[in-house]
């Protein structure tokens, strides 16, 4: 086989794998969705002892044809690129290894149910689906919007983490150690809990004033509950008015760097022209 025409399929599978403005790529994204999605499955299954006792060999069977096929996957996405390395070392490249060799440790290390652990991780590759896909403006405002949040969420969860520790630290002095409250970090844990609506009922006051206090509590947690959700909820309206045309979903084969505008027609970070 040729030069051109070796180059010529490389460039050919790198459209169908990392881009999805093509039938081809998009049909793959669709299976590698689907795919993903029945890898986890069969992860939760396999955690049902009743069920993985019955269906063993076919949980066992079906595993090792989607580890089969991650596996392909992985390796043409690395000689599909010009540097692997990049990719290999990417935050995606080691995702994708990290879900895929479970199976293949199992085989030297047999019954470890933490790697399952491990397998889940193939739900994280959902995201590079959605980053290609149509989906992609939406998820860069939302992460604009957190970052741009970061300073004042910051801010409230010093003030709530303050608000705990000072509740926490009456509601000992109030309570004591008789019901229950038997020091302070045990005191805090409960403000947290009763302040997020969680209410775990490990931990409940017993006299009338420690009552007032988890009352007063529970009503704080309601209002502090809203206010991250306004925060960001504001710094994501903003970015949606500011919003950027849709990026260009090709992706530059030399360096992976994504984003690029519409019209370009060379990669923004390392110059390589991006085919169209």
């Amino acid at each position: 086989m040729s030069r051109y025409t070796r180059n010529k399929w490389r460039l050919k599978l790198q459209k169908i794998i990392y881009e999805a403005d093509t039938p081809a790529g998009k049909l793959f994204d669709v299976v590698l969705l689907i795919t993903i999605l029945a890898s986890v499955i069969l992860v939760m299954l396999e955690s049902v002892h009743s069920i993985d006792r019955k269906f063993h060999s076919f949980l066992n069977i079906s595993e090792w044809v989607i580890t089969i096929l991650f596996s392909i996957e992985y390796i043409l996405r690395i000689v599909t690129v010009k540097k692997p390395l990049k990719y290999v070392l990417s935050f995606y490249g080691i995702i994708d290894l990290l879900s895929t060799i479970p199976k293949y440790i199992s085989l030297i290390v047999g019954g470890v149910h933490a790697l399952a652990a491990l397998r889940a991780l193939r739900l994280l590759r959902v995201f590079r689906i959605l980053k290609l896909a149509r989906y992609l403006g939406a998820s860069n405002n939302l992460m604009s919007a957190i970052k741009a949040s970061r300073a004042k969420i910051s801010v409230f969860l010093f003030a709530v983490i303050i608000i705990s520790i000072i509740l926490g630290t009456i509601m000992y002095l109030v309570e004591g150690e008789e019901h229950g409250f038997t020091d302070i970090p045990r005191s805090v844990y409960w403000c947290i809990v009763t302040l997020t609506t969680v209410g775990f009922g490990d931990i409940a006051p017993q006299t009338p004033l420690g009552q007032l206090i988890a009352s007063l509590v529970m009503i704080l947690g309601y209002g502090i509950i809203a206010v991250p959700t306004g925060i960001v909820s504001a710094e994501y309206t903003a970015q949606a008015k500011k919003e950027k045309p849709l990026s260009n979903p090709q992706i530059c084969s030399k360096c992976l760097a994504e984003n690029h505008n519409n019209k370009a027609q060379y990669c923004y970070n390392c110059g390589e022209r991006i085919h169209s």
